[in-house]
């Protein structure tokens, strides 16, 4: 940590030609031949072009010949940092020594004699002539050593680790699923969910002296007939933006939930909350959703709202006019999820990363065009990350660094992960091990800065334990800043950049350190002779030839697509032909059969009026048939007195009865 001091203790420009004075960098740019040979070849080079851009200035030499790959590597180097500041790069120049060399400057001569250059700065800036500095018998560096004492995240000595800092103050209550944001060196936390409580404090952490106070909310003019100050409901699963001088508490669960997402605002003059009146057709209440500033416009994605349905629209907040409107995006959005992370590139492209469901967690990545209002899900390279969810992002420069998260197997995600937005390669930044709350899901992220150098502070998670611990961890940009200057991009999509081979790594050199410190390049390795920009064309020939194949591929591919797409379409509308025709089909029977049913009601009906006239016809019958009988006994009986006469009229002439007398028998 002393030394950490001392380094710290010189100011620039002193700083910097004090580090090239050590990596071996002469008086003056022009004797500056090479580095020495402890550096790796691509740091040499860095360092080199970094040096020229600092002391001359933008590259604007012409190229090299072709039979000196050596002077061509360190030309590209330098042309590769284009129209960068001096200060910028005397900046960087001393971070990647620091990284490659912590040491470096308690093993600085006893003097270090900068080049007497005014150094032209790109802004118009320039800086005095630099000066002799002595440090005879080290009591000038010892002294500076004693003096220069470092407070708040100058104390994070080491790259690409993660520490807990000493905190002073009294810590917030421990919680996840809250709201951070920055704000002039300072971290605010607002909400969170505590042991399934829903909180409403507000907790600044300065990040300069590494202290925790609470923020008191002042009564606003919504209750100026009260004494008691306005404070938002509490809440878990919102987001926290910067707009202006207030910060913006977006949607998030409550314990009373409103139909529709509502817009709160903390003045941070004032300390007092208000909520926004918002415009247009404002989405429904949820939490655990997205929210991405792009200019003057918040992008939310997702969540899972009251009812806990999981949701996948998309809609755009005009922070100018406050007016909500719902995107319709086109192509394939992401399946409905909560607790997913998402950023913002190039001021163009959201990209949505992980996230969960009721079931499980995901680890796809899709992007959507913020000009076209598409979707799409490029390829991922490099070291995929696992799924995960409740995990926490912040993007520095083109990169995207994620920590935390949940996977519903273990305890919590255990990597912090760093994704490049232009070339969509995922690397592992750092591993921490055992249960520790970086290894948790809900918990922040957001970037700070010391001395020019970015700074991530992680707070709270919840991995089985609530916790309240403040995490820091300073990045390194060494292979970043590698890959722009020694890649050459393809542009035009998100989807398709891939940086070019680095035309250096081919080449290997020898350096050797001379008795003066001064250093020299020696040889080339004779294993490979090729000189270095036809290797360079080479694989930037090879590079393009596969991306045009790997393009044709896709064309392809989407001709096929669209073929079967269409054949799909066609197939469709035959089906919806056919479903057509049978509906017809299907009315004329229905027609049909209710005519058979008519028809059979009317013969059911005559049938039960023959069947009436039958039993008529029957009772006739048996009528008939009486009559007859009746006839007939009638017929006998006259028959018989007629007989009865006949045999009687002799009797009775004898007995002296009149002939014209009519016996009737009874």
């Amino acid at each position: 940590m002393a030394m950490a001091r001392a380094s710290s203790g010189l100011a620039y420009p002193e700083r910097f030609y004090a580090a090239a004075s050590y990596a071996g960098f002469g008086g003056s740019p022009s004797s500056s031949k090479g580095v020495i040979s402890k550096f790796q070849n691509d740091v040499a080079l860095l360092l080199y072009g970094l040096y020229q851009q600092a002391t001359v200035g933008p590259c604007n030499v012409p190229k090299p010949r072709a039979w000196n790959p050596v002077e061509s590597s360190k030309w590209t180097s330098w042309n590769g940092l284009g129209n960068m500041a001096s200060t910028e790069a005397m900046r960087l120049f001393v971070k990647i020594l620091e990284e490659e060399d912590p040491g470096w400057y308690s093993r600085v001569p006893e003097y270090v004699v900068e080049p007497v250059v005014d150094v032209e700065m790109n802004n118009g800036d320039s800086f005095p002539e630099p000066k002799t500095i002595s440090a005879e018998n080290g009591s000038l560096l010892e002294t500076q050593d004693k003096d220069v004492v470092l407070e708040g995240l100058g104390s994070v000595g080491v790259y690409d680790q993660w520490i807990a800092p000493s905190i002073s103050g009294q810590r917030p209550k421990a919680r996840y699923e809250h709201g951070a944001a920055v704000v002039q060196d300072k971290m605010y936390i607002f909400g969170g969910n505590h042991n399934g409580r829903y909180l409403n404090d507000l907790q600044v952490l300065d990040l300069r002296s590494l202290t925790w106070s609470k923020v008191e909310i002042r009564a606003g003019t919504e209750s100026s007939e009260s004494s008691s100050p306005v404070l938002s409901a509490p809440c878990a699963g919102h987001s926290l933006i910067l707009w202006e001088n207030k910060l913006l508490s977006i949607a998030g669960h409550t314990k009373d939930p409103s139909e529709t997402v509502t817009v709160k605002a903390f003045d941070l003059q004032t300390c007092t909350w208000s909520t926004l009146t918002t415009y247009g057709k404002a989405p429904v209440s949820r939490g655990g959703q997205s929210v991405t500033l792009v200019g003057t416009t918040l992008v939310m994605f997702g969540g899972e709202d009251a009812k806990r349905s999981l949701l996948n629209d998309l809609h755009v907040l005009d922070l100018e006019t406050m007016t909500w409107d719902e995107i319709d995006a086109v192509g394939v959005p992401p399946s409905p999820r909560s607790d997913h992370a998402a950023a913002v590139h190039a001021e163009r492209y959201l990209l949505i990363f992980g996230g969960g469901s009721h079931a499980t967690c995901f680890n796809d990545l899709h992007v959507l065009d913020l000009q076209s209002m598409e979707w799409s899900r490029p390829t991922q390279q490099g070291e995929i990350p696992t799924p995960r969810a409740g995990h926490a992002g912040v993007t520095v420069g083109e990169n995207w660094f994620i920590v935390g998260g949940g996977d519903n197997k273990s305890a919590g995600v255990s990597e912090t992960i760093v994704l490049n937005m232009s070339t969509l390669i995922w690397s592992v930044v750092t591993t921490v091990q055992g249960r520790v709350p970086l290894a948790s899901e809900g918990l922040s992220l957001v970037l700070s800065s010391y001395n020019g150098e970015d700074i991530l502070v992680s707070f709270g998670g919840y991995n089985g334990r609530y916790s309240n611990e403040v995490h820091v961890l300073k990045p390194s940009h060494k292979s970043t800043l590698q890959s722009k200057i020694m890649e050459s991009p393809i542009p035009d999509s998100v989807a398709a950049l891939h940086n070019a081979t680095n035309a250096t790594r081919d080449v290997e050199y020898e350096f050797e350190a001379g008795q003066e410190g001064k250093i020299r390049e020696i040889v080339m390795d004779n294993v490979d002779s090729n000189p270095m920009n036809i290797k360079s064309k080479e694989s930037s020939d090879q590079l393009i030839a596969a991306l045009k194949a790997e393009k044709e591929e896709l064309e392809a591919s989407l001709t096929k697509e669209q073929l079967q797409s269409l054949k799909l379409k066609q197939e469709l509308t035959e089906a919806e032909t056919r479903t057509t025709d049978l509906t017809k089909e299907l009315q004329s029977v229905r027609g049909q059969l209710a005519a058979e049913q008519s028809r059979c009601f009317k013969l059911e009906v005559d049938v039960a009026e023959l069947r009436q006239k039958v039993q008529a016809m029957d009772t006739l019958q048996k009528e008939l048939e009486l009559l007859q009988r009746q006839k007939a006994a009638s017929e006998q009986a006259a028959l018989n007195a007629k007989q009865r006469q006949s045999s009687g009229g002799v009797w009775g002439w004898l007995a002296g009865t009149p002939s014209n007398q009519k016996i009737v028998d009874i």
